[in-house]
C-alpha cells in the first residue's frame, strides 16, 4: 500500500498499486483512523467503488469517503499506476 494523505481527524488513505482483475484495472483504497482500544478501517475498491470491508465507520462516514474518491480516483489510478505519489 501507498501513502496518498492524511485527512484532519487523522484518518489515514492509502492505496495499492494497480490490481488487474478479469481484464480490468483496479485500485484499492484503504481507510483508517485510530480510536480507543485500536482502529477503526474500510477498504473501497475502484473503479467499481465496491466496499470490500468496514469495521468502524458510520453510513455517513462511508458516504463521505465514497465522495471524496469521485473526486479523487483520477489521481489513485496515476499514483498507482507509478508506484505512488513522488514526493522530493
Amino acid at each position: 500500500m501507498y501513502s496518498y494523505l492524511t485527512l484532519n481527524d487523522g484518518t489515514e488513505v492509502v492505496h495499492s498499486k494497480i490490481i488487474e482483475k478479469n481484464g480490468i484495472k483496479t485500485v484499492q483504497v484503504h481507510f483508517e483512523c485510530p480510536v480507543e482500544g485500536g482502529f477503526k478501517s474500510a477498504r473501497c475498491e475502484l473503479p467499481s467503488y465496491s466496499w470490500l470491508f468496514n469495521e468502524g465507520y458510520s453510513d455517513e462516514e462511508i458516504k463521505f469517503f465514497t465522495e471524496f474518491l469521485e473526486h479523487n480516483a483520477h489521481l489513485l489510478f496515476e499514483f498507482a499506476s507509478e508506484g505512488g505519489m513522488k514526493i522530493a
